[in-house]
């Protein structure tokens, strides 16, 4: 139980780098599959922040936002997939 406490905030810190990153690929690099990876990972610090402050989702808005990062995902690595 203890662990997860210290590796959680890790966990948020890696999705915010990552999300960061995805910024940076789109403005940057001009790849607008960054957004998706932005989009994505943005979902994940929404998500794991609030199930480590306490604040509860409900079950249909926590579907919805994890439907959504799938589909971003699911852009960002297909277009990443496509490229010759």
């Amino acid at each position: 139980m203890a662990l997860s406490l210290y590796l959680q905030p890790i966990s948020i810190l890696i999705e915010v780098i990552i999300c960061a990153l995805g910024v940076g690929i789109a403005t940057l690099k001009k790849q607008t599959y960054g957004w998706f990876i932005a989009l994505t990972f943005g979902i994940y610090v929404v998500y794991d922040f609030s199930a480590l402050s306490g604040a509860a989702l409900p079950g249909d808005a926590l579907a919805l936002i994890f439907l959504a990062a799938s589909i971003s995902m699911l852009y960002a690595a297909w277009t990443l997939y496509s490229r010759e």
